[in-house]
C-alpha cells in the first residue's frame, strides 16, 4: 500500500474515534508539525516515514486524555504543545524528553544502577534527556548498536563488562565521531561498586536468614562468584543479579558510594551530552 494511503487510511479511523469520544475534532495540526520536526532531529528518516509523520491526526483534542499519571512520554507530548522551551520544561519535571543521548548497557545491574549513582553524582539522567536501553546481552549490544547507528542522529555511549572486548572490536569499525565505548576495567558493573556498599547490602538484606553478621572477604575472581556462594551459603537461595541490584539500589546511602570507575562513566557521558 502506497504510504500516502496508508496515512489517509489511519487519519479516518483516528480521528473518527476522537470524533465519538470528544463530540468533535481540532484543526489544529501544529503539535504534528513540532512532532515532526523533533523526529527529524534525532532519527535518519527516509522519504516514506516523513510523509507518515506530515500527518493530520487530531492530537490537540487528544491531549486532554492526559494528566499527572499518565507515562513521561505523553507528559512531555502535552509539553510540547504548550510552549517551545522543552528542555527546561524537561530537567524541571525529569521528563527523559527531548532525548538527547541514547546509553546502551548490557543488562539490568546498570539499568537499575547507573541511573540511582548518576544522581547522586548530580547528573540525573531523565533532567539531562539520557535514554538507557538495557541490550540484554553483549552480542545484543553489538547488533542493537549497528541497527542504532544507521537510525539515530543522537550520540550513543556503549557499556561493556571486560569480557567484552571482542564485541567492542565489532563496533569499532562502524564507531562515529560523536559515539563512545566504555570497557569495565576489572569485571563486571558488580566488581565496580564499593565494598562497603555490597558489605551493608548483604548485611541487611540477609540479617534475618544468616546466623552472623557476613564479614565482606571477597576471594579471587569476579564478585558475582563470591555473591552466588554468599547467597548459596547464607542466603539459602540462588542469587539473582536483578535481585541483587534492587537490593542494593535501596543500600545506596551518599556519594561516599560512589567508585572512581562509577564516576569515570558518568563523566564520560556528561562529555558526550555536552559534544552533541
Amino acid at each position: 500500500m502506497p504510504y500516502n494511503d496508508l496515512k489517509m487510511y489511519a487519519q479516518e479511523v483516528f480521528n473518527f474515534s476522537v470524533k465519538n469520544i470528544f463530540g468533535g475534532n481540532s484543526s489544529d495540526f501544529s503539535l504534528n508539525q513540532k512532532l515532526k520536526k523533533y523526529e527529524e532531529s534525532i532519527f535518519l528518516l527516509d522519504e516514506d516515514v516523513k510523509k507518515l509523520l506530515d500527518n493530520e491526526f487530531d492530537l490537540v483534542t487528544c491531549l486532554g486524555l492526559i494528566n499527572e499519571n499518565s507515562v513521561k512520554n505523553l507528559k512531555w507530548l502535552k509539553c510540547l504543545a504548550e510552549c517551545d522551551d522543552t528542555r527546561t520544561v524537561r530537567e524541571k519535571f525529569s521528563l527523559g524528553f527531548p532525548v538527547e543521548i541514547v546509553v546502551i548497557v548490557e543488562g539490568a545491574t546498570e539499568e537499575t544502577l547507573l541511573p540511582v549513582f548518576a544522581d547522586l553524582y548530580g547528573f540525573n539522567f531523565e533532567k539531562n534527556g539520557v535514554y538507557l536501553i538495557p541490550a540484554g546481552g553483549k552480542n545484543q549490544v553489538v547488533k542493537l548498536y549497528y541497527e542504532l547507528c544507521e537510525t539515530l542522529k543522537l550520540p550513543v555511549f556503549v557499556l561493556l563488562d571486560q569480557d567484552g572486548v571482542q564485541n567492542a572490536q565489532e563496533i569499532y569499525p562502524k564507531l562515529r565521531s560523536n559515539d563512545k565505548i566504555h570497557i569495565i576495567n576489572c569485571g563486571e558493573f558488580e566488581d565496580i561498586l564499593s565494598k562497603d556498599l555490597v558489605e551493608r547490602t548483604l548485611n541487611y538484606e540477609l540479617q534475618n536468614i544468616s546466623e552472623t553478621k557476613i564479614d565482606f572477604q571477597e576471594e579471587k575472581g569476579h564478585r558475582v562468584e563470591y555473591l552466588e556462594e554468599v547467597f548459596k551459603h547464607r542466603g539459602r537461595h540462588e542469587f539473582k543479579k536483578v535481585e541483587f541490584s534492587q537490593m542494593v539500589r535501596a543500600n545506596i546511602k551518599s556519594d561516599y558510594d560512589l567508585t572512581p570507575e562509577i564516576i569515570e562513566i558518568i563523566e564520560e557521558i556528561k562529555k558526550l551530552k555536552s559534544n552533541c
